[in-house]
């Protein structure tokens, strides 16, 4: 958490006459959006009208959320998301903490003479003027709530912030199942259900919205899973045809990864996918236990993130691309 001093000074910054913005990840996802979306209203409870700008458009399964359709997406309102940043005395910076994860929206960050304050769970952050970081802490959602704890603020949660930081906990807890979740990640979800979060209208809205394309996507993959290493990684994979095929959109394959760690014996999944504009393979790993994705993608494929979570980004031809993996993943010891 932030010192006492840092928290005074953060407590200076936000005065309903400052412009505050807060930015997100490259492809947000529901901890991305969550945190954004929660800390808006929080400020916005403080007497300040922040904006929030992401680098490029988030799936339809999270635009559900209070306000999620006022976010200004920067690939569509380029000149709006500079102006704006450009303009601000205080930028946040949540779930992300590396000018690289933000696309063009870093270039304008990182010339911005705003301060910039960082809340963020990935490894190894980059300079901020003011930094929360902590790697234990399964979303930064949770991170929100305990900065609004340190602030004082507590009574100020309402059932828009609820919902909008359960749901970042859910998603990025993987519904809560993930080793990272704590007790204490438990008693702030049931702060929230208390203060107007419906778990159930939350996961129907975020996780029962099935488009045909994502379950005739998801039937593909499942039909072709791979195991190596002794049955103890699954290798998942799309192509770009198949994507256009199936009439993909975005966030469609969101969860793909999980389905090749739910079989038995398997200690990693790696999920592949041909990027549907741009000569490059996605990457997404899951682990279980001590098998460290973050190291293995920081190390191989132009990556990072969690332990048990991470993502990349490869630059040969899908089957290239596998085949590198297999060979890579060999070497590993677990």
């Amino acid at each position: 958490m932030f010192t006492q001093s840092q928290l005074q000074e953060i407590k200076n910054l936000l005065l309903p006459e400052n412009k505050v913005v807060i930015i997100t990840h490259y492809n947000p996802d529901g901890d991305a959006i969550g945190s954004s979306l929660g800390l808006k209203h929080f400020l916005k409870a403080l007497g300040l009208e922040p904006i929030v700008i992401v680098p490029n458009d988030f799936p339809k399964f999270l635009k559900w959320m209070p306000e999620a359709k006022k976010t200004i997406i920067a690939d569509y309102k380029r000149k709006m998301a500079s102006d704006a940043i450009k303009d601000a005395d205080v930028i946040f910076c949540l779930d992300f903490n590396a000018y690289n994860r933000i696309g063009i929206v870093g270039d304008w960050l990182a010339n911005a003479t705003a301060k910039k304050i960082l809340i963020d769970h990935h490894q190894q952050p980059e300079d901020f003027d003011f930094v929360y970081s902590d790697v234990t802490i399964p979303a930064t959602c949770q991170m929100i709530y305990h900065f609004i704890e340190a602030l004082g603020k507590e009574d100020l949660v309402n059932q828009n912030i609820a919902e909008c930081l359960y749901t970042g906990i859910m998603t990025d807890t993987g519904g809560f199942r993930f080793r990272s979740t704590s007790a204490t990640t438990h008693r702030i979800v049931a702060n929230l259900i208390e203060k107007g979060a419906d778990p159930a209208m939350i996961t129907s809205n975020t996780w029962d919205t099935n488009t045909v394309s994502r379950l005739h996507l998801l039937s593909l993959i499942l039909g072709r899973i791979e195991l190596v290493k002794d049955g103890k990684v699954a290798i998942l994979y799309l192509k770009r045809d198949e994507l256009k095929e199936f009439g993909f959109e975005k966030g469609d394959t969101e969860g793909f990864v999980n389905y090749g760690l739910s079989i038995a014996g398997t200690k990693m999944s790696a999920f592949f996918m041909e990027d549907l504009y741009e000569d490059f393979i996605k990457i997404s790993f899951r682990s279980k236990d001590d098998v460290d994705t973050n190291a293995f993608a920081r190390a191989h494929f132009n990556g990072g993130g969690h332990i048990n979570a991470s993502g990349g980004k490869y630059f040969k031809n899908i089957h290239e691309t596998i085949e590198d993996f297999k060979e890579k993943i060999e070497e590993e010891e677990f």
